[in-house]
C-alpha cells in the first residue's frame, strides 16, 4: 500500500499508538494533547506526539506506519495559542483508533463498532459521542480488559491460605 494521507492526529501512549479522527472542529488536536498531559501526569503511560493535523498511514507488515506529513513534525494546534511545536516521535504503529463525534457512538456499543479494518487489518476502535469524555474513553481501553478476556494475574482470585 502506498502511504495515505488522512486528517487526523496521532500519539504513541506506551507502545500504542492511537489515530484519533474526526470531522474538523471535533477536538482532535486537543484529545492529543490532553492524552500527552495524562501521560505526564501519570494517568495513562508515557504519551507522545506523533503528529497533528495530516499524517501519512502505510500498510506494512500485517500492521498500520503512522507519521506525520511532511513539514508537520512536531507541530501541534492548542486552541487559543496556535500552532506550537511539541515533542514528538518521527512514527508508530496504529494499535487503536478513536473516532470523535462517531454517528454509531453508543452506551453499550455492538462489539463490530470496537474495531475497524485498514487493508483488512483489524484494529481496536473508540467510537465517541459528541460531548463524551474522549480522554476518560481512552483511559478505560488502556487501563481495563472486555469481560470475556482473562484477567491480568494480579487481579484472579487467591487460594484460601494464600493471603
Amino acid at each position: 500500500m502506498t502511504a495515505a494521507t488522512v486528517h487526523a492526529s496521532a500519539v504513541q501512549t506506551g507502545d500504542i499508538g492511537i489515530l484519533i479522527r474526526g470531522p474538523s472542529g471535533a477536538g482532535k488536536s486537543r484529545l492529543a494533547f490532553e492524552l500527552i498531559l495524562a501521560g505526564r501526569a501519570g494517568h495513562i503511560p508515557s504519551t507522545q506526539l506523533i503528529g497533528d493535523d495530516r499524517l501519512l498511514l502505510e500498510a506494512k507488515g500485517g500492521r498500520i506506519s503512522v507519521r506525520p506529513a511532511s513539514g508537520l513534525e512536531g507541530l501541534i494546534e492548542i486552541r487559543g495559542l496556535g500552532i506550537r511545536r511539541c515533542d514528538f516521535i518521527p512514527q508508530g504503529t496504529v494499535g487503536l483508533v478513536v473516532d470523535l463525534a462517531a454517528p454509531d457512538a453508543a452506551r453499550m456499543p455492538e462489539r463490530d463498532a470496537l474495531q475497524v479494518s485498514f487493508n483488512g487489518i483489524k484494529i481496536p476502535r473508540i467510537p465517541v459521542s459528541p460531548g463524551a469524555d474522549a480522554v476518560a474513553l481512552v483511559a478505560a481501553e488502556l487501563l481495563t480488559r472486555p469481560l470475556d478476556e482473562a484477567p491480568p494475574a494480579a487481579f484472579r482470585r487467591l487460594p484460601e491460605g494464600d493471603w
